[in-house]
């Protein structure tokens, strides 16, 4: 997927350095950029500039980056990628749990960077074949052409992220989808054996759609394997 004019990322990052040579290279790859520096000013300006794609820091002066990406998620349904200097699993499960889409930790190449940030924006330009577009579960309905999921006929609040793997344990149900199979779809990346994010966005997920937590009925876990989305729950 190429950028274009219409492309807006914000970057929320006090290291004005970084902040500047990221822009830099952005904009030269066709995409319109507006930087913030300060944390406490986050939420709002995600929320007032409605993004196509948020790159947030996790350590910022006046708010930090969690705290920044569990406010402004109800208001934003973008994806965020969040930046982390520390190499901790807690933070980036954490960062996942809060609402983020994807994490990079830094320094990142920015190649690395734009890849990652294509990947998250390609999920939504995804056309679904005639037909496909609206999967009903009993009392579950989600539709792809809007995004949107229904419990109960009230709309679930999903991340971006949530809904794509909702969407697509939803289209495979009935068949037990492999972390190796979802890594490869939602990230196109190969699965190195210890991330845990599919597994956080899972456990996210599982309430929102009515699931409990604890015995799981609708998307159930399979041991060694996967996950496997119940036909008829």
């Amino acid at each position: 997927m190429l950028s274009n004019d219409h492309d807006h990322v914000l970057i929320i990052e006090d290291d004005e350095r970084l902040a500047e040579l990221t822009r830099d290279y952005l904009e030269a790859n066709g995409f319109t950029v507006t930087v913030e520096a300060d944390g406490a000013k986050g939420v709002e300006r995600i929320v007032e500039l409605q993004p196509d794609l948020v790159i947030l820091d996790l350590m910022l002066p006046g708010e930090d980056g969690l705290s920044i990406c569990r406010r402004a998620r109800p208001d934003y349904d973008g994806p965020i990628l969040m930046l982390t200097a520390r190499t901790d699993d807690m933070d980036q499960v954490l960062g996942l749990e809060m609402g983020a889409d994807d994490y990079v930790p830094k320094p990142v190449q920015p190649r690395v960077l734009l890849a990652r940030m294509r990947a998250l924006m390609r999920r939504a330009d995804v056309s679904i074949p005639a037909g496909e577009g609206r999967l009903t579960f009993s009392n579950l309905e989600i539709d792809s052409a809007t995004r949107e999921a229904w419990l109960e006929g009230e709309r679930i609040d999903l991340t971006s992220a949530e809904f794509d793997l909702l969407w697509l344990l939803a289209s495979n149900a009935g068949r037990v989808l492999t972390r190796e199979e979802i890594f490869s779809q939602l990230r196109g990346i190969k699965y190195d054996g210890q991330d845990r994010s599919i597994d956080v966005r899972v456990s996210r997920i599982r309430p929102k759609v009515g699931d409990d937590p604890n015995q799981p009925h609708r998307i159930k876990t399979v041991r060694s394997k996967g996950y496997l989305f119940v036909k008829d729950s």
